[in-house]
């Protein structure tokens, strides 16, 4: 048996049928205190396009707060060189999207560059 999620206490069916103001009481501070203060319009037309398309939609707002009728979609995030599809799952809810597209990644060094010391350039050819 499938254990059912549930978003303190409430299922996904309630926290989707929750007002703003409802939902809002069940975040976090920070979440809370941004939802409080208004989203701007930009995440406004986000959430609105979410709700109406089945469609994978592209976005650069990684500070937006994934919340119920979000679960299900697929959202491209930017990550400053390419859209990185995010598929939102219910434990993500009261996150941040940025927080599921690493911004950098690991970096390998290969061998010294010119001029780094005198000894790099006793570094045998291959």
């Amino acid at each position: 048996m499938v254990k059912e999620f549930r978003y303190r206490g409430k299922s996904i069916e309630e926290l989707i049928n929750l007002s703003t103001d409802e939902l809002r009481h069940l975040l976090n501070s920070r979440q809370r205190r941004s939802l409080t203060r208004g989203l701007s319009e930009d995440k406004r037309e986000l959430l609105t396009a979410i709700k109406s398309s089945n469609k994978p939609i592209r976005t650069h707002l990684r500070d937006m707060i994934i919340l119920p009728p979000m679960v299900g979609k697929t959202i491209h995030v930017y990550n400053g060189k390419e859209f990185v599809p995010v598929e939102i799952k219910p434990e993500m809810i009261g996150h941040y999207l940025g927080e599921y597209v690493i911004t950098n990644k690991r970096v390998i060094h290969n061998a010294p560059g010119v001029g780094a010391s005198r000894s790099s350039l006793y570094v045998p050819l291959k």
